[in-house]
């Protein structure tokens, strides 16, 4: 099994009222991808609460190998909800290990 672990941290520039819809609009979209790849065993994603901590949002995700993440990435449905960060993401930092 693979964890696929990534945080995303949100430009300074935006307003909280359109971090917080991009960060939910990203959420929601990302927890609906099981039903669309049947690849992903366990998706979930956190945003952060702590006004202390460097990334606004972490997304934590199993997969059965790199493959499968591999496969995930290009898919199209990825694709698009990934892209609702294109604007607003300042960097983006990811883990792929094995448990």
């Amino acid at each position: 099994m693979v964890k696929h672990i990534v945080l995303f941290k949100l430009k300074k520039s935006i307003s909280e009222e359109e971090k917080l819809n991009v960060m939910n609009a990203f959420k929601s979209a990302i927890e609906a991808l099981p039903a669309k790849i049947s690849v992903i065993r366990k998706i979930e994603v956190g945003l952060n609460m702590n006004p202390e901590e460097a990334f606004d949002i972490a997304l934590n995700s199993e997969f059965d190998s790199l493959e499968d993440v591999n496969f995930y990435a290009k898919h199209p449905d990825h694709v698009a909800a990934s892209g609702l960060l294109k604007d607003v993401k300042d960097s983006r930092a990811c883990v792929d290990y094995e448990f």
